[in-house]
């Protein structure tokens, strides 16, 4: 007869199990990992390099070429565009106006209020560009802003100071949800009319 206390120990089942789902998961990291690298690295999927996604429009010095300028922008002798003052701001200012007028009712009111406005950046040309591409759903949402504004709003100084904040941070959004980037400074009140 043997001794029970003679016999060598029978290996528990769940320590080889453990092992095995540990090596596993080990595995599924490591790819998932490698995935995670390909793809930001731009070798697979649509992901953008780091170069790309930080090719934003650049601030625009004075006296300096804009790459991006509309066709419009030539330097066929000098005019307007092309004398600038030593002081001031260093960046060279460009404006877009936009050519019809924005009407809308007023929030809670029945006032409506009529604005023709400019918006303007001290960045390069692209700004510009997108402005014009993206006219229509920025025009959406500037109109959106306009029947969300209280009567009272529009009527002092600061109302109008604040409505051209909400302006300039909607026409960003709509930027930057098309294009990635924004870059409006502020928006201009050519015309202002409540009635």
């Amino acid at each position: 007869m043997t001794d029970k206390t003679d016999a060598a120990p029978a290996p528990k089942k769940g320590k080889g199990l453990l092992i095995k789902l540990l090596g596993a998961l080990v595995l599924i990291g490591a790819g998932g990992g490698a995935t995670y690298a390909v793809v930001q690295s731009g070798m697979l999927g649509n992901a953008k390099s780091a170069s790309q996604s930080e090719d934003h429009p650049k601030l625009v010095r004075k006296g300096e070429d804009d790459p991006y300028a509309p066709k419009g922008e030539g330097k066929e002798g000098a005019n307007a565009a092309d004398i600038e003052g030593e002081g001031g701001s260093e960046y060279r200012t460009s404006y877009y106006n936009f050519v019809e007028d924005f009407t809308s009712n007023l929030k809670n009111s029945s006032a409506l209020i009529q604005i023709n406005i400019a918006c303007s950046t001290r960045r390069d040309g692209r700004v510009l560009l997108w402005l014009q591409k993206h006219e229509l759903a920025i025009r959406s949402e500037i109109l959106i802003v306009l029947a969300d504004t209280p009567e009272e709003d529009v009527l002092t100084p600061e109302g109008k100071e604040r409505l051209q904040k909400r302006l300039t941070e909607t026409i960003n959004r709509v930027l930057t949800k098309t294009e990635g980037f924004g870059g409006v400074d502020a928006v201009h009140f050519k015309s202002f009319l409540v009635q």
